[in-house]
């Protein structure tokens, strides 16, 4: 189970990406399992790392903290970036929530000029601009007060989630995995006093299981075996098929339907972040291997 985790467990590259499909379709569930859930938000987060935290432990057994900055500070990120994101979804729609966290990879080349020292590249600048853009239509349509907070939650798990790469590129001779279960334990501790308002009943314990063990849990084991598995393009083409189906399961499921404005900016946001990672990745796999950027795909 650990060789699985740390990606050494070898599949067949056509398997690897049946996995990574698999991968994609449990992070995609996350919209509409949360949305079923009645809790508050940040105890829902809490409470779906705790039950990851816990299946995780069970397969690792014994995990290698070291307590290093950027350990510690990814799992800091991971923790902000999990629970921003419930918030959201619970406030705005599913798609919009998905789709401003999906802006991640241009924080990640903006704040990488700062904390990797890697210099923003033209394809970054111009799909930087689409990218805002995109993002300012979705705060066109009629929100209530509670949708346009949801939007500005998602914004900011999408920061948080850049800054989880960011420090997790910096763990050169680290594991991952352990970031993401500190992270999980630190959600869960900090949102303990946010579980005593109310209790969830049967069907929310169960989107709650559902969250911790197969959403973030075996979503995570699936994607450490395929991601050394696959090339890059393979990982970012397969990656887009969350932000496309997380909100059509909560269409099918609920009938929640995204504002004109919001699919807009959600279209453009998509297509320029997909484009930039195929178009960096093919650029990488020309140039010679001194000189390829190292790039995060998110």
């Amino acid at each position: 189970m650990i060789k699985m985790l740390l990606g050494e467990f070898q599949v067949k590259h056509s398997t690897a990406i049946l996995l990574l499909v698999g991968t994609a379709l449990l992070w995609s569930s996350g919209g509409v399992l949360i949305k079923l859930v009645s809790w508050n938000p940040i105890a829902i987060a809490g409470m779906r790392s705790a039950i990851s935290a816990l299946f995780l432990l069970i397969l690792i057994r014994k995990p290698r903290f070291t307590w290093s900055f950027p350990q510690i500070a990814g799992a800091l990120s991971y923790a902000a970036t999990v629970t921003l994101f419930v918030s959201a979804t619970k406030m705005t729609t599913a798609a919009n929530a998905i789709l401003l966290q999906y802006t991640a990879p241009i924080y990640v080349a903006v704040l990488g000029v700062w904390l990797l020292k890697e210099k923003i590249k033209i394809v970054d600048s111009i799909t930087i601009v689409f990218t805002m853009g995109g993002m300012v239509l979705f705060f066109m349509d009629n929100l209530s007060i509670g949708g346009m907070t949801g939007n500005i939650l998602a914004v900011f798990s999408g920061i948080s989630f850049a800054l989880l790469f960011i420090f997790s590129r910096m763990q050169k001779d680290g594991s991952p995995i352990e970031t993401i279960l500190l992270g999980n334990i630190i959600t869960a501790v900090v949102s303990i006093p946010f579980m005593f308002g109310s209790m969830p009943g049967a069907s929310s314990w169960l989107g709650l299981i559902l969250l911790g063990v197969f959403q973030l849990g075996l979503a995570y084991v699936l994607y450490s075996i395929a991601i050394k598995q696959v090339t890059a393009l393979e990982a970012i083409l397969t990656s887009t098929l969350e932000p496309i189906l997380n909100p059509i399961w909560v269409f099918l499921f609920l009938g929640e339907i995204p504002g004109p404005w919001a699919l807009t900016g959600g279209s453009i946001v998509l297509v320029s972040i997909t484009a930039r990672s195929i178009i960096t990745t093919l650029q990488n796999s020309k140039a010679p291997k001194s000189k390829r950027r190292k790039d995060i795909e998110v």
